[in-house]
């Protein structure tokens, strides 16, 4: 099993921090949302499109250090989970806003659930693996 990302990797930080918690702050409203039977809102949408931010930021800085030579330790699977997850925050806001229910609501707190452990894998891969 590996750890995170070691001090100074490009997916590792404050914006990693900022990701998660901005993620888990934006579930937690459409869990409410959700409990109460509200369709998605403004809220909602304007934290995925923070959230969307935040991401594409690392996504630059990670490809960027990809272009200045650093390598992770599972190109792969690193490469998979940046586009996936690049690809989530608007995926959520598509499937909320073409189910304007309560479901909708819930569909974006599983996205904001999912997108904090997809960081952490990231950071995972980019470590260096076996020593």
């Amino acid at each position: 099993m590996t750890s995170a990302a070691p001090a100074g990797s490009p997916v590792d930080g404050l914006l990693a921090v900022a990701a998660i918690v901005l993620s888990l702050l934006v579930a937690a409203w459409a869990l409410v949302a959700t409990l109460r039977h509200r369709a998605p809102d403004r809220v909602q949408f304007t934290g995925l499109a923070a959230l969307e931010a935040v991401l594409l930021v690392m996504a630059v800085v990670a490809l960027v250090a990809l272009a200045g030579g650093e390598r992770p330790g599972e190109p792969g699977a690193f490469a998979g989970y940046l586009v996936t997850l690049v690809c989530l925050p608007p995926l959520a806001w598509v499937l909320a806003r073409m189910e304007p229910t309560r479901w909708g609501s819930a569909i974006v707190c599983a996205v904001c659930l999912v997108a904090p452990v997809v960081v952490v894998r990231l950071q995972q891969t980019w470590a260096v693996l076996g020593g």
